[in-house]
């Protein structure tokens, strides 16, 4: 199976400029997103500066950054700023904040107003019913719920992401998107659970030219590889 023949849309995951434009030009993603803890590791100094530094560049697919701030009210100003910097801006909003008070007030009244959201942070089932009642249905926005982190709780997101994928698809402006990828093979899973997009770091989409891939000839590939690196260090069992 080749990645091509997936309904899925792919998005990269990511902050760092350069290598957003390297994969926006091969043309195979069809959205990018942000979060503080990427802008973090790729050294953002300037968040305002980074989203318009990209905006600039990548004008006509969907790009998600994330409001900052913990209270509400600052987060509804951080929306409208965000908002404002680009029809393409999908504004990042996490279903709860640290003291894990609910953010639907907040998630309704920013999609009435006609912002496309992308709400983060989702792991249960009543989180996504609870989000998608609140979407505006007029308007696109995005329901992340993180699967790969759910998995690493030892949980089998499969049943959750399909049971999710028919809750967003009773409300016609969202789409499901399968959060925090952990393995080339989650884009088939996230396809298969009828998901609209997921997001993929740059290390695993260097790994797409694989799908597909003859597994004797991988095997045959993976021996000689080992085979390679042995004679180049000069080991000798005899």
């Amino acid at each position: 199976m080749n990645f091509r023949d997936l309904n899925i849309k792919i998005f990269a995951d990511g902050a760092n400029l350069n290598e957003m434009l390297e994969v926006y030009k091969v043309g195979i993603v069809k959205g990018f997103t942000t979060n503080p803890s990427l802008m973090k590791k790729a050294g953002i100094d300037d968040y305002k500066k980074f989203a318009k530094n990209v905006l600039e560049e990548i004008k006509d697919l969907p790009v998600s950054f994330e409001v900052f701030s913990d209270d509400f009210e600052t987060m509804e100003r951080e929306a409208d700023v965000l908002s404002e910097l680009g029809e393409n801006v999908y504004v990042k909003i996490p279903i709860m904040n640290t003291k894990g008070e609910s953010s639907i007030p907040l998630i309704k009244k920013l999609s009435e107003k006609g912002y496309h959201l992308n709400v983060t942070a989702i792991f249960t089932l009543d989180q996504v019913k609870d989000v998608v009642t609140s979407l505006n249905p007029e308007v696109k926005s995005i329901v992340s719920v993180f699967a790969g982190r759910i998995a690493d709780a030892g949980t089998n997101p499969m049943k959750l992401m399909m049971t999710s994928s028919k809750l967003c698809k009773a409300n016609k402006g969202v789409e499901l998107l399968w959060a925090s990828c952990r393995e080339l093979y989650n884009i088939v899973e996230a396809d298969e659970c009828g998901c609209e997009i997921i997001t993929v770091t740059n290390d695993i989409l260097k790994k797409l030219p694989t799908m597909g891939k003859d597994l004797y000839e991988y095997s045959l590939e993976t021996v000689r590889s080992f085979y390679k690196d042995a004679s180049s260090l000069g080991f000798s069992i005899l």
